[in-house]
């Protein structure tokens, strides 16, 4: 896994990874304060920040004696991106489907005002 998508969606496949970054869409926090609703050491959670960071959607800044993380938003965007052209194909499948679905339906409906052969239109 090299690129960058395969990464983030990688990150975001762990349901800890998914919770912090819904957490830091409020804002940064400490690693202390990523931490304490799981039950879980620090250490795993600095592990769980690295696969996040390594696809680059989070942060580690220092201020002082903090280091907060922050959330790299801008990364979301390639996801959009990504889920939308294949929606979009979706939807357009989906668009064909629901017209066969209606001229065969209009097919079989015996009361649809179709011209009788042989008559004059």
């Amino acid at each position: 896994m090299t690129d960058q998508l395969s990464r983030v969606f990688a990150a975001l496949a762990d349901p800890t990874r998914r919770d912090m970054v819904a957490r830091l869409t409020e804002g940064d926090h400490s690693v202390n304060d990523l931490a304490a609703p799981y039950d879980v050491s620090l250490q795993a959670v600095s592990k769980h920040l690295k696969v996040l960071e390594d696809a680059g959607l989070v942060t580690r800044t220092r201020e002082a004696q903090r280091r907060p993380v922050h959330l790299e938003a801008e990364v979301f965007d390639l996801m959009t991106k990504w889920i939308e052209r294949y929606r979009r194909q979706a939807e357009e499948r989906f668009g064909r489907l629901d017209a066969v679905l209606a001229r065969m339906q209009d097919d079989d409906d015996p009361s649809s005002t179709h011209p009788q052969e042989g008559t004059a239109s």
